[in-house]
This record gives structure tokens, C-alpha cells and sequence, in this order.
């Protein structure tokens, strides 16, 4: 009897657990097509919208004409408000938090609409007047032109009197130009900081510095220790190379190393290196056609981009947006540059950029759902960019592409290298100034800018402040305006082309060593990563594809031993 009932209780229990079980499965079945209908209705809606306005902002920046940026803003007022809807945020955070959704695909999207809804989760008078500033900002970047001695230049002519001129007064005006459009929007700039932040406060969290980073699937602590990591270990060879490089500088303007200033580091905020040891590298440029180069090279690889650079804009003319970037209009191959090409390593290695992240949109799988046709993160398709672009200084890629001879070759190849080492060491600390100056800035906008700006270069590159008056230069740098709280991905993006870099060599090349190669007509290259990056998009967190395509999470690792070890 005591058996029989203890069979019973058991039976019972096995049958609530079957029961809870096909209700639970019922419910999951239930909220999966639920989210199923819900993405397909919105998809309907935020694509040809986000399209329409993808096409405007190619109009704004190619002709710089205050129409085309005014609709630009109101086009992105209607996709954030499709986004500020809080029935549907509770909706997908119900689901989210339930666990219920078991296919990877959909969890996926799931993710992206969360973060997606999360940060337009404010009031619509303050977004309309956020993206108001916004556009209005951008507008007046893009159209602004310094001066010099009374005559407008461009930011072309800016960087070539910075790598050539040797008379220290025009520097000194050609470096003031350039950072003379921060004085301009500096006012409005601080206001729309403090703006984001109001949103981001009624959101909960402390600032958008801290929203962005949490809104784009990263950790501010994982971002201090990578940072922190990076500062102590470039410290001692940025400290040497830079000590030899400002007697190389200072010697070539007549001048005493004390007497260096910012305008003689030839890159208006020292972020790239200046092209001054034993061979120019642009020596090897000026009677090369950057843009045939670049389209040969992706071609061998098998990513051709011939169809990327016939939709694109490529050369320098009044009103045009002075920089370079990739877009990807509509998500299904409409991908496009914009640059302001000169034949220099310079406009070399950002149309290698450029067309890194064009090829990253080109080739996602037009089968996966709409919602994860873009890369796993922003991060990573920087890290295709920088893979492609750090070849304009490599070796071995300059002596195929441009026909060098061995002796020509060997000519600048330890001076290649250099530049290649010293520029990844650099930039280093460049993101360090980037980083936390505008982690600073966001935690406390009413705080001295300037000022703060300026102990920071001094703290990480070594270059001390103009004598004067400090001014707004600081905001001269387009990322504050078009791209808030992102510049940490490029750093990261450097990590993870140095591992992509490893992991291609060893792994799919099969080399010891991959001090020869110049990937130029390598398949293998395009077929993997076709297959391990480009293709699912953004199927995976960042975290998984990198250890899909790699065989290991994001790691330091690999950069710190092939450019600063």
C-alpha cells in the first residue's frame, strides 16, 4: 500500500511537470509568433523610412545644401519616434525578460529592437529637439570652411600644408583653420550634450556616455581595464618614439625640440604619424590612382567593389562634407563611399578603410532578417576597415601593388614598419585622449573644456598647449557631432584586426609568420571572411562571432604583441 502510494504521488508530480511543460511551450509558441508579427510590422514600417533617409543624408553630405539636411532631421525624428513608443518597448521587454524565445535568430532581433527602443524611451518634445540640434550641428560642420590669412581652405588643403609646408607661421594658421569650426558650434555642441544627457537620465541612467556604452552590448568597466591596459604598456615605446621623432621634426623646421608645438606633428590632432623618416611614403603615391589601386586590390582578393565606388562621391569640392564614410543605403547592396581622395598613403590607406566597411555591408547574407543585415557590431566592422587599411603602409602589399623592385622594397621596408608600429602606438594613445576626455565630458559638460582638453593631450601625447587663450579646438573633431560616445570602438577595432590579422595567418594560411604577406590576390582572404563575418551579420553578439571567426573572445592580446611588444 505504501508503494502503490508512492507511485501515485509520483505519477501525479510527472504529470503537473508534462502539463506546466505544454503550457509553458504553449505560452513560448504564443509570444514567439507574437514577436514574429510585431518585427514584420515594424520592418514594414522603419525600413523604407530608413532607407528614404539614408538617401537624404547622402544628398546632405555630398552637396552640403540646408534643404537636404532639414529633411534629413525630420526623417530621423520619424524613425526615433516609431522607436519612442512605450506599448511596444513594454511589449519587447516583457518578452525579453520572460526567456520564453528559444530560436537564436529571433532572439537575436529581440536584442537589437530592446536596445533599439531603450534609448528613445523620453519625452517627444525633447527628442525633436535633440535631433533638431543634432542635424542643425552637422549641417554647419559639414558647410564650414577655416580661413587662412583671409581665404577660405579646405581640409585638403589643410593636410597638405601640414605634411609640406616648412614655414612654421603658415603651420601655425593651416593648424588654427582647421580647429576653428570647434569655436563655431562649441555652444550648441555643449547644449545638445546636456540635452542627451536629460534623455538619458529619464531613461535612468547617469549620462549618455554611460546609456551608449550600455545601449551597444559593452561594460564601461571592461572598457576602463582594456584602456587602462592599453595606456601602461604604449607608454614607454610611445615615449621613445616620440622623442625621436620630435628631433627628426624639429631639426627639419630649424628649431629647439622645446620649441615644438602642435602644428608641426603634421595631423591636426597627432593622430597619425607623420611621414618624415629616411622615405616618404608618398613618394610612392603621387603618380598612383588611389582609388584604381584599391579597386584592383579587392578585386584579387575576390571582393570586388566596382559597383560600391560607381555609386560613390569621391573627390573634394565646395560644400561637400570634408571627411570620408561608408553607408549602406538599404541594406540589400546599396553601399556607397564618400571621400576627398588625393594621391597620398593618406587618402591610400581611407579609401582601404573606407572600403573595408563598405564590403562588410555589401556582402551580408540578403536572406538573414532585415533587422540583422548590419555588422555584429560597430566595432567590428572598424576592425575590417583598419585590417584592409593598415596595408597602405605595408611592405609587401606597396611592392605588388605598386610594381616596386626588390631594392625598392627593401628600401622602405624597415621604414614602413616603423610607421605602421609607431602609428598603431600612436593612435593608442590618441583613443586615450578621445576616450576619457569625452567620458569627462558627458559627466560634467559645465566643467572647463577646454582646459580639460588640453591636460590630456598633455597627459597622453605629450604636446603641450599653444600659449594664449585656450580655445573650443577640441570640438573641431567630427565625432562629437556625428558620431557621440563611439571613438572607443576604434580602438577596439584595432584589437580585433590584429586578431583577425593572427588568426588568418596561422589558421587559414597556414604560415608561421606573416611578415611577407600582402594578402593581394588572396581568395582565401574573401572566402573566410565572407563565411565567418561578413555573411550572418549581426546574427551573433559581438563576443560570439569573434570567437566564431577566431577561436577566442576579444583580446588585447594580439595587438600588444604585434605592434607594441
Amino acid at each position: 500500500e505504501e508503494w502503490r502510494l508512492i507511485m501515485e504521488k509520483i505519477l501525479t508530480l510527472l504529470t503537473a511537470a508534462v502539463i506546466f511543460a505544454f503550457l509553458a511551450g504553449c505560452g513560448s509558441t504564443a509570444q514567439q509568433g507574437q514577436l514574429e508579427r510585431f518585427i514584420e510590422a515594424h520592418v514594414a514600417k522603419v525600413g523604407p523610412l530608413t532607407t528614404e533617409s539614408n538617401l537624404v543624408y547622402w544628398q546632405a553630405a555630398t552637396t552640403g545644401k540646408a534643404e537636404y539636411y532639414d529633411k534629413y532631421s525630420k526623417l530621423q525624428l520619424r524613425i526615433r519616434r516609431l522607436y519612442c513608443d512605450a506599448q511596444d518597448f513594454a511589449f519587447i521587454k516583457e518578452i525579453k525578460e520572460s526567456g520564453r524565445i528559444k530560436n537564436a535568430r529571433l532572439n537575436r532581433q529581440l536584442d537589437k529592437l530592446y536596445y533599439a527602443y531603450m534609448r528613445n524611451q523620453v519625452e517627444p518634445e525633447l527628442l525633436e529637439e535633440i535631433v533638431s540640434l543634432d542635424s542643425e550641428i552637422q549641417e554647419q560642420y559639414s558647410s564650414f570652411r577655416g580661413t587662412v590669412d583671409g581665404e577660405k581652405v579646405t581640409m585638403s588643403d589643410i593636410y597638405i600644408i601640414l605634411t609640406t609646408e616648412k614655414d612654421c607661421r603658415k603651420r601655425e594658421l593651416a593648424w588654427k583653420a582647421s580647429k576653428q569650426v570647434g569655436n563655431a558650434i562649441a555652444g550648441d555642441l555643449i547644449r545638445l550634450v546636456k540635452l542627451r544627457n536629460k534623455a538619458a537620465q529619464e531613461i535612468g541612467f547617469d549620462n549618455y556616455h554611460t546609456l551608449s556604452i550600455i545601449a551597444g552590448e559593452q561594460s564601461v568597466k571592461e572598457l576602463d581595464h582594456i584602456f587602462g591596459e592599453l595606456c601602461e604598456s604604449t607608454t614607454e615605446p610611445f615615449v621613445r618614439l616620440k622623442n625621436e621623432l620630435d628631433i627628426i621634426l624639429a631639426d627639419s623646421y630649424g628649431i629647439d625640440v622645446e620649441d615644438l608645438m602642435p602644428w608641426h606633428y603634421h595631423d591636426p590632432f597627432f593622430q597619425r604619424t607623420p611621414l618624415v623618416y629616411e622615405q616618404d611614403l608618398d613618394e610612392y603615391y603621387k603618380n598612383q590612382d588611389v582609388k584604381e589601386l584599391a579597386e584592383e586590390f579587392y578585386a584579387g582578393v575576390g571582393l570586388p567593389v566596382d559597383d560600391i565606388l560607381a555609386r560613390s562621391d569621391l573627390y573634394d569640392r565646395e560644400g561637400k562634407y570634408p571627411h570620408a564614410f561608408s553607408h549602406d543605403i538599404d541594406r540589400r547592396g546599396d553601399v556607397r563611399i564618400l571621400c576627398n581622395l588625393q594621391n597620398t598613403e593618406r587618402w591610400m590607406e581611407t579609401i582601404l578603410h573606407e572600403l573595408g566597411h563598405a564590403i562588410y555591408s555589401k556582402y551580408h547574407d540578403h536572406n538573414e532578417p532585415w533587422l540583422l543585415r548590419e555588422p555584429a557590431h560597430s566595432f567590428t566592422t572598424e576592425a575590417i576597415a583598419m585590417f584592409f587599411g593598415r596595408l597602405s603602409r605595408n611592405a609587401a602589399w606597396m611592392q605588388v601593388m605598386l610594381d616596386l623592385s626588390d631594392e625598392e622594397r627593401r628600401e622602405i621596408e624597415g621604414v614602413s614598419e616603423k610607421y605602421l608600429r609607431f602609428q598603431q602606438v600612436l593612435f593608442v594613445r590618441w583613443a586615450l585622449v578621445m576616450y576619457n576626455f569625452e567620458k569627462q565630458l558627458y559627466a560634467d559638460p559645465d566643467r572647463d573644456l577646454n582646459d580639460l582638453w588640453w591636460e590630456l593631450v598633455e597627459k597622453y601625447q605629450f604636446i603641450k598647449s599653444p600659449p594664449g587663450p585656450v580655445d573650443a579646438g577640441w570640438a573641431s573633431k567630427l565625432h562629437f557631432t556625428s558620431a557621440p560616445c563611439y571613438y572607443h570602438n576604434y580602438m577596439l577595432g584595432e584589437l580585433l584586426a590584429s586578431q583577425l590579422h593572427h588568426y588568418i595567418i596561422h589558421k587559414v594560411f597556414k604560415l608561421e609568420s606573416g611578415r611577407d604577406i600582402s594578402y593581394v590576390d588572396e581568395k582565401k582572404l574573401g572566402d573566410y571572411l565572407r563565411k565567418k563575418v561578413f555573411g550572418q551579420g549581426a546574427l551573433y553578439h559581438w563576443n560570439d562571432m569573434i570567437e566564431r571567426a577566431t577561436g577566442e573572445p576579444l583580446t588585447p592580446r594580439y595587438f600588444i604583441k604585434q605592434f607594441v611588444q
